[in-house]
């Protein structure tokens, strides 16, 4: 069963910055694609990064591109994402997940349990 364990958010005020922990097991670490996701309330939730098993491609939102990153620790099987810069708009609950190729899309099946992030002004 594939688990994912987030840690590390909280309130920060604009302008400053948070890290974000997945961890998981080794076989999830290696073999599945991980997302960073996050939804505010009253919004759709919204994939923000992604990084692909070999680790050889990283994707980012337009909303977080140059601000966000991710990195990871293969020996703790842990993804990271930091953000800097936060934005009262990047205020959210934060999920990462982790899924595979079905069909032409990457499907998420598996999500961590959120990790709330709020950012004032």
């Amino acid at each position: 069963q594939v688990q994912l364990v987030e840690s590390g958010g909280g309130s920060v005020q604009a302008g400053g910055s948070l890290r974000l922990s997945c961890a998981t097991d080794a076989y999830t670490y290696r073999r599945f694609y991980m997302g960073w996701f996050r939804q505010a309330p009253g919004k759709e939730r919204e994939k923000v990064a992604s990084i692909t098993p070999s680790s050889s491609s990283l994707w980012y939102s337009d909303s977080v591109k140059g601000r966000f990153a991710i990195s990871q620790d293969n020996a703790k099987n842990t993804r990271y994402l930091q953000m800097n810069s936060l934005k009262p708009e990047d205020t959210a609950t934060y999920y990462c997940a982790a899924g595979g190729w079905e069909g032409r899309t990457v499907q998420y099946n598996y999500w961590g349990q959120g990790t709330q992030v709020t950012v004032s002004s």
